[in-house]
């Protein structure tokens, strides 16, 4: 698969990604990576396998690193910024595939900027939550939401219990909840079963 390392703009200055051009007319996806102070980046295995497994649906995929990480311009800002972050990255994916569904995924923290983002965006269709950092994060922006979301969450995530993400998901009847029975945080020896739970192609029109 052909990826291009390029440099996109944020609201602070240049974020580091990696870009992947699929095929005319599939969804174009942004995911968005793990908690930047605890070793999180867009080449955490989580956040690539997920980006594989929409590759190899033929979509159109961006990954990037949040302010401060990597190469990527700015400093941390508690969530606030990260979340103008990814507004910055759906956005230029929008432009390079304008007549494309536009998708959110993430991952952890990943999930809390993104979520954001993703709510004050109409265009994005569909967005993807694996193991939610609800423990950790306010996610009640989301009140209201009524477009598809699907949850992917291990039964023995060790960072975000799976009980939490349980409960905050009962308020949500349009949010579509895989449980992965054994799989902690990082999906260690359930990368294949979590990647078999990301939406397909098929199912891009939320209708």
């Amino acid at each position: 698969m052909q990826h291009q390392r390029l440099f996109i703009d944020g609201p602070t200055g240049k974020l580091q990604a990696i870009y992947h051009k699929g095929e005319q007319g599939k969804p174009a996806v942004v995911v968005c990576h793990p908690h930047p102070l605890h070793g999180g980046t867009m080449r955490n295995k989580v956040v690539y396998w997920m980006a594989r497994t929409f590759e190899d649906q033929g979509m159109h995929v961006l990954r990037f690193n949040f302010r401060g990480v990597e190469e990527s311009e700015g400093v941390w800002d508690e969530g606030n910024g990260e979340s103008h972050d990814v507004q910055a990255a759906l956005q230029w994916l929008a432009q390079q595939h304008p007549d494309a569904p536009l998708w959110f995924s993430g991952f952890s923290f990943g999930c809390f900027a993104g979520l954001q983002a993703a709510r004050r965006n109409p265009n994005v269709q569909r967005m993807i939550a694996v193991a939610p950092a609800v423990n950790i994060w306010k996610f009640d922006f989301m009140q209201g939401e009524t477009r598809p979301l699907t949850v992917i969450q291990g039964t023995s995530d060790e960072i975000v219990p799976c009980a939490d993400v349980l409960a905050w998901a009962k308020d949500y009847p349009h949010m579509d909840v895989h449980q992965i029975n054994g799989a902690g945080h990082f999906f260690v020896n359930q990368m294949d079963e979590m990647c078999a739970c990301l939406p397909k192609v098929i199912d891009a029109d939320p209708r």
